[in-house]
């Protein structure tokens, strides 16, 4: 079984050493980097920031881009400018990165922990639904966790490896519950539920560009939204909440200093625009992997009807752990990278006293996933 799977992807990238997924830099990147030293602008100001930002939010329809250092720094922005703190709750899926649940807890918030669909693997509206009916309660304008007497503040769910969840579904049962979305969008740039961009459909969005992303700034990240005065608070608050002034310091309240430097702008605007080719090619690459499983044991995770995924990470999906394991050890030992999803957040120590629900299907599919090499070819 290993065999044939590392001849194939051996086929595909026939350069030796085969990544998981290296960034691919072909386009205007030294050109901008070169114009962005020569500005002397390298920092949190000058023109590729302000590019950026028109231009991711051209691509994805979002009213209103910022750019951040990275993804991580972006959720927490967007849970604090919702107003998440100490004693609050914030529900999200058990399978996911750690920086999901690493920036629920920076704003003094506790996760909650609820199951994700088989097929997406994200946050499953049914598991929500059943979770919130048996465990929380309405007051009013708000939800309240019965157990812990915590507010639900918001609710995170995650577009796994590029693949789009049931947004739309959690979206409607969140407001129904009074309970803000905030998009953890860091993986699905190029990712479509219909004809609209994963990331605008909750009150908040957020991207990242670190290096091994579709498009890179080296690090970065995005916050989108629709709601644009949302979206200027941001943007003062990751500034260090600075008036504008020519020459002053004054800072009205407790800021951040979470902006993207321009020139990690100037690399991600030449990315940008190589998205098209970048998204082309790789869907090329899962169409392979398509056919070459498709009379085979093994499962490759495909996009769901109504939606198109990025295919950020190709993801295999195996009979049993042994089989997985087994997979994982003989392909890294001949030189080509795979990788297993994250441990369940609820398996860490700092996050398994948290509540959950049943978590079935997480549990089913952390124990069988593996990524596939899924870099551009060249």
């Amino acid at each position: 079984m290993s065999k044939a799977i590392i001849d194939f992807v051996k086929a595909q990238f026939p350069e030796g050493f085969i990544p998981l997924h290296a960034p691919v830099f072909i386009g205007n990147e030294k050109a901008y980097l070169e114009a962005c030293i020569d500005s002397t602008f390298v920092s949190s100001v000058g023109k590729f920031v302000d590019q950026f930002e028109a231009d991711f939010s051209a691509y994805t329809g979002a009213a209103h881009t910022t750019a951040v250092v990275n993804g991580t720094n972006g959720i927490h922005i967007a849970l604090h400018v919702l107003g998440v703190g100490r004693e609050d709750a914030v529900i999200t899926q058990p399978l996911t990165f750690v920086a999901t649940c690493n920036a629920i807890a920076y704003t003094g918030a506790q996760p909650i922990f609820v199951d994700v669909d088989a097929d997406t693997m994200s946050l499953s509206p049914q598991a929500l639904a059943a979770y919130l009916e048996e465990n929380c309660v309405l007051e009013g304008q708000q939800c309240r966790h019965k157990a812990t007497g915590r507010l639900i503040k918001a609710c995170v769910p995650m577009h796994t490896f590029g693949f789009p969840g049931r947004i739309e579904e959690i979206v409607a049962l969140c407001e129904a519950w009074h309970i803000p979305v905030v998009e953890d969008a860091a993986e699905s740039l190029g990712s479509f539920v219909g004809t609209q961009h994963t990331g605008t459909f909750g009150k908040l969005g957020v991207f990242s560009f670190n290096g091994n992303k579709i498009t890179t700034a080296g690090g970065g990240g995005a916050v989108v939204t629709q709601d644009v005065e949302l979206g200027r608070r941001i943007k003062h608050l990751t500034t260090t909440a600075k008036k504008p002034h020519r020459w002053a310091y004054r800072h009205e309240e407790l800021g951040l200093n979470y902006r993207m430097p321009n020139i990690n702008a100037a690399l991600i605007c030449a990315q940008l625009e190589c998205l098209p080719q970048f998204l082309s090619n790789k869907r090329e690459l899962a169409e392979a992997y398509r056919e070459f499983f498709a009379e085979r044991s093994e499962t490759l995770v495909w996009e769901r009807p109504g939606t198109t995924a990025n295919f950020w990470l190709n993801t295999l999906l195996l009979p049993d752990l042994l089989a997985r394991d087994a997979l994982l050890t003989t392909t890294n030992e001949a030189g080509v990278m795979t990788r297993p999803i994250w441990d369940l957040m609820t398996d860490l120590p700092m996050y398994a006293h948290c509540p959950q629900g049943p978590l079935e299907n997480a549990r089913h599919l952390g124990e069988r996933i593996v990524n596939l090499p899924s870099s551009v070819r060249l």
